[in-house]
């Protein structure tokens, strides 16, 4: 398990680039307040997503909680600047719990926001 701590709060650090898809099994199953779906090659299209179209990407990780030996919890600030004209900062701050299979692998990466998605979409417009 500290292992696979310590590779995720690595690629927090480097978000979205080069992230470590060999720790996820090859069904895991993912949700967010924006998507859910199983599969570690969906997963990677995701995050290509969030990187193709966002800018200034800064996942902020403010701590990693182990409330049992097969999960884990991260708790973040997502900082983002939108694709559109007037290049608006988002921030979303939220948590992930993961966990892990009986092979080591993350099975399950479930993210929460700390705010609504109407509350994300509101800071598109709200700095101008």
């Amino acid at each position: 398990m500290l292992h696979v701590i310590q590779q995720v709060k690595a690629d927090y650090a480097r978000f979205p680039q080069a992230q470590s898809y060999d720790l996820y099994a090859e069904n895991v199953y993912f949700k967010d307040p924006m998507n859910e779906f199983r599969g570690v090659a969906r997963y990677q299209r995701m995050i290509g997503f969030i990187e193709q179209w966002f800018r200034n990407i800064d996942l902020e990780l403010h701590g990693v909680e182990q409330p049992t030996t097969d999960t884990f919890i991260t708790r973040w600030t997502l900082h983002f600047t939108a694709p559109i004209p007037w290049q608006p900062r988002i921030s979303i701050p939220g948590w992930s719990e993961l966990k892990l299979n009986t092979s080591g692998l993350i099975c399950s990466h479930i993210d929460y926001w700390n705010c609504s998605r109407w509350a994300v979409l509101k800071q598109l417009f709200s700095a101008t």
